[in-house]
This record gives structure tokens, sequence and C-alpha cells, in this order.
């Protein structure tokens, strides 16, 4: 693939990351049908346990709602994705599925802390596990796709 050809999908990499970045933070801190609440309320909401609220989730779906456990456990994973896919074409030194799910840990603690402390939304290390999963799974989808490229054209990986 030449070189500038290569230079350009970096470039609608990066466009499309920031189009993801823009449309998460949506989600994540201004959605209000996503239970957001007011500023102004006095109480910290944080789960440490891990997977108490994945647990939850799963025990009482049919109470909850098919839609609202959906929301809560495949939406963090769904919402990483992209992350997982874009990061490794915007930068070459990211085709590492270690180096992916790292950043993808880190990047969704970022948010989970800004959670916490605007008081919008809770920090829960259950979404910490199911973003990073997300992350995890979409680098997988890059590196397969890639291989499969690099396959059907005959690239040799550097």
């Amino acid at each position: 693939m030449k070189q500038e050809t290569k230079a350009r999908i970096r470039v609608v990499g990066r466009i499309l990351f920031l189009v993801y970045l823009l449309a998460l933070v949506y989600f994540l801190f201004f959605a209000e049908e996503y239970g957001r609440r007011n500023f102004f309320e006095l109480d910290y909401r944080y789960n440490l346990v891990p997977f108490q609220e994945i647990r939850r989730f799963w025990i009482y779906r049919e109470k909850v709602g098919f839609l609202a456990a959906f929301l809560n456990l495949a939406g963090n994973v769904i919402g990483f994705l992209p992350f997982g896919f874009i990061v490794p074409v915007m930068h070459k030194k990211m085709e590492s599925f270690w180096k992916v799910s790292l950043l993808g840990f880190m990047f969704s603690l970022c948010v989970e802390t800004i959670q916490l402390i605007t008081k919008v939304g809770c920090f829960d290390v259950d979404d910490l596990i199911l973003n990073t999963l997300g992350a995890m799974i979409g680098c997988g989808a890059f590196l397969i796709c890639n291989k499969f490229r690099r396959w059907k054209y005959g690239e040799e990986e550097v």
C-alpha cells in the first residue's frame, strides 16, 4: 500500500476517533435518558466490588427489563469497541493487543473518575471491566481484519 494511502487512512482514523469521542462524551455525561442526575445532589455513587452490578443486572434482568440490562451490560462493551478498533488505525505503534487493552482501561478509568468527581453517573468497577473488554474485542477485530488485509494484498508484517 502506498505511503500516501496509509497517511490518509490514519487521518480518517483520527477524524473517526474524534467523532467517536464526542459521541461517547455526550452519552456518558449529557444524555439525560441514561439516568444522569443533578450536579448539586450531595452523594457520590460508586461500586468497588467486581462483578456486583453485572451479577445484579443478570439476576434481576426480568425485573429491570431487557433493555435496561442490555444497555448496562452490552452497552459498556459496545461503547468501547470503536476505541479498540480505531486506536491501532491511528497509530502504528498501537497495533499491540496489550497496549490497546491497557489504553482502553486507562481511558475508561478516566471516564469513571470524571463521573465520580462530577457526580454524573456512578464510578463502577464493573464498567471498567466491561469497557476494557470492549476495547479488547475491538482491537482483536482490528488485528483479524488487518491480518486478512495483509494476506489478501500480499503485504508482509513489519
